[in-house]
């Protein structure tokens, strides 16, 4: 990854990292790299000066800490036990950032940060799966298809009550995260809710968890199909690969399988998108406070535009993959087939301190070109289709069916 320091010399060291959290819910991976639907979106570290939002102009420039003084007196003067300084001091960065409300704003300590980078480098181990938050709830975004999740049964949409015996309810999704992830080899006791009522345990035993960013084939009838699990640093050229192979062979149309996937990188959501479009389209807008302060549009040649194209999306899309649905789904370069996205399109930004520890704050959110707010809605598809338990158990695949039934129109 890239690093530009603007710092002027003697400034201390601080920095602000664009990611792409408009995904990215947090990934099990071994904690969660999207933790909440993030991702790098220019790669490059920078200081960024943004205005205060209307809301928060009235705040004072300096908190005043007396009244919290006076608790800690109170606790250091009565506490019948030991307290450590630097817990105590973290426990105050972590409150006040949680008070914000925003479950994808969180303050990382210093082995929160090391763990969270270390996701970044593509391997880690635990249980591949998708962590979300729904109100109080921590929820299965989606498992990840192949690993250890997805094979003991977890599924989208459930909600998670139990880790290990001690209660999910109300934790971060970077605390559940932390929770559940470990070393390979080594077991995780979830307990969750399924449907509203059904209780289910599962035991996992941990894995090193390395996931594809794209696959690509040719499906009978000469239907391009490309699958993208996530938008990472080589998700871009993979998918550009695969449109030149697929145009070169003359494929009547394209499926674009963005189901389960929870998001990434911005640049790759873009770069993706332009291969369906028209350079200067729109594809996204970022808003903050309500007013657009960017504006994202198709780069390149789009070598792929004018090809009929089913998007398949479901409730674990997120992020990333909300955007690229959202952007060929307004521009009519293709039709969005399956059930209705998370709904993951806040901004987030890492500022990182001195110590090593970061702060991931909310910053704006994305609009499609339609001026459709993703956060919370999700992407309706065009033509609604279920993937029922009974289809999954009987191997028919309903929502890529749809697809090549609408491109063999």
């Amino acid at each position: 990854m890239a690093k530009t320091d603007a710092r002027p010399r003697g400034q201390k060291k601080s920095g602000v990292l664009r990611w792409f959290v408009a995904g990215f819910v947090s990934i099990i991976f071994v904690a969660s790299i999207f933790s909440a639907g993030l991702l790098i979106g220019n790669g490059t570290w920078r200081i960024n000066f943004m205005r205060p939002v209307t809301a928060n102009r009235g705040l004072p420039a300096r908190l005043d800490y007396s009244s919290v003084n006076d608790v800690y007196q109170a606790l250091k003067r009565k506490y019948d036990g030991k307290l450590d300084e630097q817990k105590l001091l973290t426990g105050m960065k972590k409150g006040m950032v949680e008070a914000a409300g925003d479950p994808y704003t969180a303050y990382f300590d210093v082995d929160g940060a090391k763990a969270f980078n270390e996701q970044l480098s593509g391997s880690f181990s635990g249980i591949g799966a998708e962590l979300g938050k729904q109100g109080n709830d921590i929820v299965i975004i989606s498992p990840i298809a192949g690993f250890p999740a997805e094979k003991a049964g977890l599924k989208s949409k459930d909600v998670l009550i139990s880790i290990d015996g001690q209660d999910a309810t109300g934790l971060s999704v970077d605390e559940a995260v932390k929770r559940i992830r470990g070393e390979k080899g080594t077991s995780v006791k979830l307990v969750v809710i399924r449907d509203g009522s059904q209780r289910l345990e599962f035991t996992i035993v941990r894995d090193t968890i390395t996931i594809p960013s794209v696959q690509s084939k040719i499906l009978d009838g000469n239907i391009g199909y490309i699958q993208i699990s996530r938008f990472s640093e080589d998700t871009s050229g993979l998918v550009d690969a695969a449109a030149k192979d697929f145009k070169s062979k003359n494929v009547k149309g394209i499926v674009l399988d963005m189901r389960n996937n929870p998001g990434g990188y911005l640049n790759a959501a873009v770069n993706v998108s332009s291969e369906w479009l028209k350079s200067g389209q729109i594809i996204l807008q970022e808003k903050r406070d309500g007013v657009v302060t960017q504006s994202y549009a198709a780069q390149g040649t789009g070598q792929l535009f004018g090809t009929p194209t089913a998007v398949l999306i479901n409730e674990g899309s997120a992020s990333a993959s909300e955007i690229t649905a959202g952007a060929l789904k307004d521009n009519k370069a293709a039709t969005v087939i399956g059930t209705k996205s998370f709904g993951k399109g806040s901004v987030q930004e890492i500022t990182n301190f001195s110590a090593g520890d970061f702060l991931k704050v909310t910053v704006a959110r994305w609009y499609t070109p339609a001026g459709k707010n993703i956060d919370k809605e999700g992407i309706e598809p065009d033509i609604k289709v279920e993937l029922t338990d009974v289809n999954i158990k009987a191997g028919v695949d309903t929502q890529l069916d749809a697809a090549k039934q609408q491109l063999n129109r």
